[in-house]
C-alpha cells in the first residue's frame, strides 16, 4: 500500500499542506471575507478625504521647496544696463523685499553682489532665455531681456505677473527716472525650472502623504481583524490545522491584496474624472520618471510600505489578548510610523543630503524616500537597488515578525506549554 493511500479512502487526511499552500488558503478566506463585506464599501470611500489631506500636504511641500532655495530671475541686458539694474536692485532691496536676481557670466559683468563671476566682460552676448529657465544649477523662475526702457519679461504666466511691478520700479530706478514706470511686456513660457521643481515637490509630497495614509489605514484594517479572531478563538482552530507562519503570511497579503482592489477602483474613477475633465483641469504636472514609471513604483512602494508595517502590527496583535489592549501596544508602533513619515517629508526636499539618505537606508522610510525622490530626479537605477534591498528587508522583518506570532498565539491555545508534545511534531495516524 503507498504511503499516502488508504485504501478506498485515497490520500490520507493528515497529509500537511505546505506553507504556501495554506498561506493562499488563509488568503483566500480572509479576501473574500473582508470583499464582501459592508465595511469594505466603507473603505472605499477613504480615499475621499485622503484626497483633501494629501492636496494640503502637497501643496504645502511645494512652498516649502520654494522656501528652500528662492525662485530668482536671470537678469540678461546689455552689461552697463545690467550693471544699474543690479545696482537699483540693492538699493530697493533696502527698503522692501526684491526679487532674488542674478546675471549671467555671458553678460560681462564681474563678480557682485547678485551675479556670476565675468568671463567675457565687454561682450554684450546674452544666454538663451530658454536655457536660462532649464538650468537645473540655478533655481530661475523668469529672465529679464530688452532693455531698461522696455523690459521684456519670460516665464511661466503667474509668476511673471507677479514680477511685473517690481521689475518697473527697479528699472525706472535704474533709468533715474522715478517719475515715469517703463511699461514691462510679457512673454509666458510653459514651465521653467523653478515651476518643475515646485511640482515635483508637490507630486513628491502629495503622493509619499497618500501612500502613508493608506498604509495605516490598512495596517489598522488586519490588526483590528486579527485581535477579533484571537477573541472568537479561531486563531486556536486555524492552529490546530496549518502552521502558523501560513496565517501570519495568509492575513499579511489578503490585506495587500483588497488594498490593490481599493486602488484599482479609485485609480479608475480617478482616470475617468481626468479623461472627462481634460479641457477644464488642464495638463498635470508631471513627475520626473513620467506617469506611467511613477504609478507603477507607487505600487511597488506602496506593498513594500505595506509588508513591513503590516508585519509589525501583525506582530503586535500576537501580544494582545483583547481590542482594548491593542491601542496601547500598538502606540509606539504608529508613533515610529508617523516619525518615519515626517523624516521622509522632510528629507524629500533635499535629494542627496545626509538627512535623506538616511531616509532610503532606513528600512521603514525607506519607500517613501524613493517616491519622493521618483518625482524629482529621472534616474531608475537607484529605484532597482532600493527595490532588491526593500525586499530583503521585507522578508527578514516578515520572518521575525511571523516568528512572534508564532511564538505568542499558540501559548493561548489549547495546545499551550504544558502539553509535551507540540502540535507539529505530532505523527500521523498509521
Amino acid at each position: 500500500m503507498n504511503a499516502r493511500e488508504n485504501g478506498n479512502s485515497g490520500p490520507i487526511e493528515n497529509a500537511r499542506l505546505s506553507l504556501w499552500q495554506a498561506a493562499y488558503i488563509i488568503a483566500r478566506r480572509d479576501f473574500q471575507a473582508v470583499l464582501f463585506s459592508k465595511a469594505f464599501l466603507f473603505f472605499l470611500l477613504g480615499p475621499i478625504f485622503f484626497l483633501g489631506i494629501s492636496g494640503g500636504a502637497g501643496m504645502l511641500g511645494a512652498k516649502a521647496a520654494e522656501r528652500s532655495q528662492d525662485p530668482t530671475m536671470a537678469v540678461a541686458l546689455d552689461a552697463s544696463e545690467s550693471a544699474a539694474f543690479v545696482a537699483a536692485h540693492g538699493q530697493l532691496e533696502q527698503l522692501t523685499r526684491m526679487p532674488e536676481i542674478f546675471v549671467p557670466a555671458t553678460s560681462g559683468l564681474s563678480a557682485d553682489a547678485g551675479t556670476d563671476a565675468g568671463t567675457g566682460a565687454g561682450s554684450g552676448a546674452k544666454m538663451d532665455p530658454q536655457a536660462l529657465l532649464e538650468d537645473a544649477d540655478r533655481n530661475v523662475a523668469a529672465v529679464l531681456t530688452g532693455s531698461l526702457a522696455a523690459p521684456r519679461l519670460i516665464g511661466p504666466d503667474e509668476r511673471i505677473e507677479s514680477w511685473k511691478g517690481p521689475v518697473a520700479l527697479i528699472a525706472a530706478t535704474a533709468r533715474g527716472d522715478t517719475g515715469s514706470y517703463p511699461a514691462v511686456s510679457l512673454e509666458p513660457t510653459a514651465s521653467s525650472v523653478a515651476s518643475k521643481r515646485s511640482s515635483n515637490a508637490a507630486i513628491a509630497t502629495g503622493s509619499l502623504t497618500l501612500l502613508f495614509l493608506l498604509t495605516m489605514l490598512l495596517a489598522g484594517m488586519v490588526l483590528s481583524n486579527l485581535v477579533e479572531e484571537k477573541g472568537n478563538k479561531i486563531i486556536e482552530v486555524l492552529a490546530a490545522a496549518i502552521p502558523m507562519d501560513a496565517v501570519f503570511l495568509g492575513k499579511l497579503f489578503a490585506m495587500l491584496a483588497i488594498s490593490f482592489v481599493g486602488i484599482a477602483v479609485w485609480g479608475g474613477l480617478g482616470g475617468a474624472v481626468l479623461a472627462l475633465g481634460a479641457g477644464a483641469i488642464g495638463p498635470l504636472p508631471e513627475p520626473a520618471v513620467g506617469w506611467p514609471v511613477f504609478c507603477a513604483l507607487f505600487l511597488v512602494y506602496f506593498a513594500m510600505a505595506y509588508l513591513l508595517i503590516g508585519s509589525i502590527f501583525l506582530a503586535i496583535g500576537s501580544l494582545a489578548p483583547t481590542v482594548r489592549d491593542v491601542q496601547t501596544l500598538s502606540m509606539p508602533a504608529t508613533i515610529l510610523q508617523l516619525a518615519v513619515f515626517f523624516l521622509a517629508t522632510f528629507a524629500v526636499n533635499d535629494i542627496g543630503s545626509p538627512i535623506e539618505t538616511l531616509a532610503v537606508i532606513f528600512p521603514l522610510s525607506s519607500p517613501y524616500a524613493m517616491l519622493g525622490r521618483a518625482a524629482q530626479q529621472a534616474a531608475l537605477w537607484p529605484h532597482v537597488l532600493a527595490i532588491g534591498y526593500q525586499v530583503l528587508a521585507t522578508g527578514i522583518l516578515v520572518k521575525m515578525g511571523a516568528a512572534l506570532f508564532r511564538s505568542r498565539v499558540m501559548k493561548s491555545g489549547p495546545q499551550g506549554v504544558k502539553s509535551g508534545r507540540k502540535w507539529w511534531s505530532r505523527k500521523p495516524a498509521a
